[in-house]
């Protein structure tokens, strides 16, 4: 039998997903907590197979980094981060972090039995890439332009932005540029904002 960790500040998540995953018979819940930021000292003391993570969980505790720090620390662990948010770079952040699978919350729950006993298999589930809605243009963005544009909604600047990402500040000018130009807005702040209203970008996680 797996042991699974669940951690999500919803008790009524927690509820759910322990009973879809008990219900199977292949799996023990061993643990549920609000707070991704404990999730590192529960993964040595109780030694799950599994770990259901929530993107966004109490006290700002951010899923993402510590799905990172637990696929480092402790590879035999299966991850899956899930969210009730249709942010768009939660799941392609979730896979660079190393995360076996990633659900959005409004799937089914024999969906969510489904995708947990596929990544025991080995198996990985993440959604297709999302297109986003622009008012004016529409184009695909690459994930360095996605990358840039996520810590434009964190409101930080060009040279912050080149900081953080280890490229210089005319490339993130340039990659600003061609953003502006594939989706229509003639602003960044402007298009930042339309990221952040319509939900497209969390800039809190």
């Amino acid at each position: 039998m797996f042991k699974a960790l669940i951690v999500d500040d919803h008790q009524s998540m927690c509820d759910s997903i322990s009973l879809v995953l008990e219900s199977t018979g292949a799996f023990s819940v061993v643990g549920r907590l609000p707070r991704a930021d404990h999730a590192e000292l529960y993964c040595q003391r109780l030694k799950p197979d599994l770990v259901f993570m929530d993107v966004c969980t109490e006290e700002g505790s951010s899923g993402l980094l510590a799905a990172k720090t637990i696929c480092e620390r402790f590879p035999q662990i299966k991850v899956i981060v899930m969210s009730g948010f249709d942010e768009i770079t939660y799941a392609p952040r979730a896979k660079e972090a190393g995360a076996h699978a990633f659900v959005f919350k409004s799937r089914s729950l024999e969906y969510f039995s489904e995708v947990a006993s596929g990544v025991m298999r080995g198996e990985f589930f993440f959604p297709e890439p999302k297109a986003i809605p622009m008012p004016i243009g529409e184009a695909p963005l690459t994930e360095r332009e996605m990358e840039v544009l996520r810590l434009m909604c964190k409101h930080m600047t060009s040279k912050e932005i080149a900081d953080e990402l280890y490229i210089s500040e005319n490339t993130v000018k340039y990659h600003k540029s061609n953003m502006l130009a594939k989706t229509g807005f003639t602003k960044a702040v402007d298009l930042a904002f339309y990221m952040i209203t319509n939900g497209w970008i969390n800039p809190r996680y």
